[in-house]
């Protein structure tokens, strides 16, 4: 009943308004029809006959009652169609409710082959369930007993590991015992040849140290000698004249040069360095030297290899 009324709901409402409609529209009627009066009716103005009262009278009420037909004629057109109207809604309604009831039984019965569908197939599905467990189950108790028998072949196995690593962790062990005791016999061997080989070693160092010592008081006695004696002096004017000859004079040099150049050299005389550090020339009397000084290169050899040296500080003074 709930799901009849909720789907036919507009149309039961539909035709119940228009009931109340039509009821209402009656009710307005009568009541406008209880409500009309007749206008006065006032008497025309006669030049020379004279009415009388109880004719007039007569005719005032044979209008009245002509106005009183007509309303109730109205009246009874409006009832007419009002009644009309309430059997052509009754009508549809009954006509609505039928098919609403039609619907309905459909409905039902759709919904009971839907429910004998539903518990046919849910009963198909329960026994292929069953069977599909019962297989389940099958598989389970075959593969249990093959697990069984794999943990059986498994556990036969590793015992025979165990003895086997037994056996192996014994011998293992006596070699171990072998092999420690040659590796202390050996690094007690080791131990004794280290400290002689130290002791060797320390020995030479002395040695070398000493021959090293007496060789560098030698070197620098002899050094000293050379440096103090005239084959110095000998060498840095070797040095001037190369360089003075190699240079270029400049236009804006003047007369009393006097600059202090630094030389880097390496054995051989190759010259890997040239820098005016001071100087009472100009930037072009500046560069000039330091070009002379790469010209010069070559630079000539010391008489006495104790006077080489890599960094020479040399007073470049050409009108000397």
């Amino acid at each position: 009943m709930q799901a009849f009324l909720r789907e036919y709901s507009r149309p039961l409402a539909l035709s119940v308004l228009l009931h109340g409609v039509l009821l209402g529209s009656m009710l307005l009627v009568t009541f406008i029809s209880s409500q009309q009066h007749l206008p006065p009716v006032q008497p025309l103005p006669i030049d020379a006959v004279v009415v009388d009262s109880k004719v007039l009278h007569a005719a005032q009420r044979a209008q009245t009652e002509r106005a009183e037909q007509e309303a109730a004629r109205a009246r009874a057109d409006a009832e007419a169609k009002s009644a009309a109207a309430q059997a052509d809604a009754d009508a549809r309604a009954a006509e609505e409710a039928k098919t609403a009831a039609a619907k309905q039984a459909e409905a039902e019965a759709n919904a009971a082959n839907q429910a004998k569908a539903a518990e046919a197939e849910d009963a198909a599905k329960a026994a292929a369930a069953e069977q599909q467990k019962a297989a389940q189950a099958q598989r389970r108790s075959e593969a249990d007993k093959a697990a069984a028998a794999t943990q059986a072949a498994l556990d036969a196995r590793r015992a025979a590991e165990a003895r086997k690593a037994l056996e192996a962790s014994q011998a293992a062990a006596a070699r171990a015992a072998e092999a420690k005791q040659a590796a202390e016999a050996k690094q007690a061997a080791d131990a004794k040849q280290a400290a002689d080989a130290k002791r060797a070693a320390e020995d030479r160092a002395k040695q070398d140290r000493e021959a090293e010592l007496r060789r560098q008081l030698a070197d620098e006695e002899h050094t000293s000698a050379v440096e103090s004696g005239p084959l110095r002096d000998r060498y840095i004017s070797l040095l001037r004249n190369k360089i003075q000859n190699a240079w270029i004079k400049p236009p804006s040099a003047t007369a009393g040069v006097d600059c202090l150049v630094q030389v880097t050299q390496v054995p051989g005389g190759e010259v890997t360095g040239a820098r005016v550090t001071q100087c009472n020339g100009d930037a072009a009397v500046r560069q000039s030297i330091e070009n002379a000084v790469y010209r010069a290169s070559p630079l000539p050899d010391p008489p006495d290899p104790a006077l080489f040296e890599r960094n020479l500080s040399l007073r470049f003074r050409p009108n000397e």
